[in-house]
């Protein structure tokens, strides 16, 4: 405990001391008339934008949003419509005021990280630059979520499609979706299902299901293009060897495709062991097993409820 308090004390050190470097305190930031809030909001319109996606990139209360954008609407810095093709989506655009604001806006800000990195060397700019790119990741990493779900709910029906279809591209021989878990090998006592959440999107997810007495099987490990180089998908396989251990499995086992080397290297640096084929798999050609250490964790918490859809059959699958 003692240790996570200096932790949290450092990130907020931190976290005072930049956003008073950057004037994000003050109620004209760079030196424009308007705070950071509405600043921000006319960056992150671009070339317009629906309210509602707006709302969700930032994660602002819908209220806020709707008075900020207001308020914007009164100075001519913005355009409120409706979306020609959908009349439920409200629109918000820039005006060409409020693109010109914009433009001053990059370059104040150009110019105020300029000002602050003129008093590093090179090599002092190197490494605050590789350490500002960590700490994004970090960031992004410990603001995911990782959730039990239903096998058979729609956040597991889209990661495991979006999995299926970057197979097809990628096996030679390409992938057949029927091949993925059916949802009752994944839920209930039989197994469990994770998604993985970056601002309620789902970007990973994995399965377990039973192979045998004390044996577990993990299935169809993945990530979103988008969310790669976290460290998501060792957070995934954690959460799956976790369930597995709380289901009194003595271990775990897995196969992949040839063509998968990131994933048979992320297997070996987490513990996996390569072993003989332990079933037949027209896709697998690694299988792994990892034996697993008792710690007596509950199971994850509740199951996102959802009708059942039809699924297809599904034959032996790889992970």
């Amino acid at each position: 405990m003692e240790a996570v308090s200096e932790h949290v004390a450092a990130f907020r050190r931190f976290n005072r001391y930049f956003t008073r470097r950057i004037g994000a305190l003050d109620d004209h930031y760079l030196g424009q008339n308007r705070p950071l809030g509405e600043a921000r909001l006319l960056f992150e319109i671009g070339d317009g934008v629906p309210l509602r996606e707006l709302r969700a990139r930032l994660g602002l209360d819908a209220g806020y949003l709707s008075r900020m954008a207001k308020a914007l609407q009164a100075q001519g810095m913005v355009r409120l419509s409706v979306h020609p093709g959908d009349n439920r989506l409200r629109m918000i655009e820039l005006t060409p005021a409020g693109r010109v604001e914009v433009e001053e806006q990059n370059r104040r800000a150009d110019a105020l990280v300029r000002g602050m990195l003129d008093g590093l060397t090179p090599a002092q700019r190197a490494r605050l630059t590789e350490a500002m790119t960590s700490t994004e990741r970090l960031l992004r990493l410990a603001g995911i979520t990782v959730e039990r779900v239903d096998g058979a709910g729609p956040d597991a029906r889209a990661t495991l499609a979006a999995y299926a279809a970057e197979l097809d591209e990628r096996f030679p021989e390409g992938f057949d979706a029927t091949d993925l878990v059916r949802p009752q090998e994944v839920s209930g006592d039989a197994g469990a299902f994770f998604v993985a959440y970056e601002d309620g999107r789902p970007v990973g997810c994995g399965g377990l299901r039973r192979l045998a007495p004390g044996v577990g099987e993990i299935k169809h490990v993945w990530v979103h293009r988008d969310a790669r180089r976290l460290g998501l998908a060792r957070r995934i396989l954690a959460e799956l060897e976790r369930e597995a251990v709380a289901r009194g499995f003595d271990a775990v086992r897995l196969d992949t495709h040839s063509v998968l080397t990131e994933a048979q290297a992320m297997y070996r640096a987490a513990g996996y062991t390569e072993i003989p084929a332990y079933a037949e798999h027209v896709y697998a050609g690694h299988w792994f097993e990892r034996r697993l250490r008792r710690t007596g964790r509950p199971p994850a918490g509740p199951t996102r409820p959802s009708p059942p859809p039809t699924w297809p059959a599904a034959r032996r699958s790889g992970g």
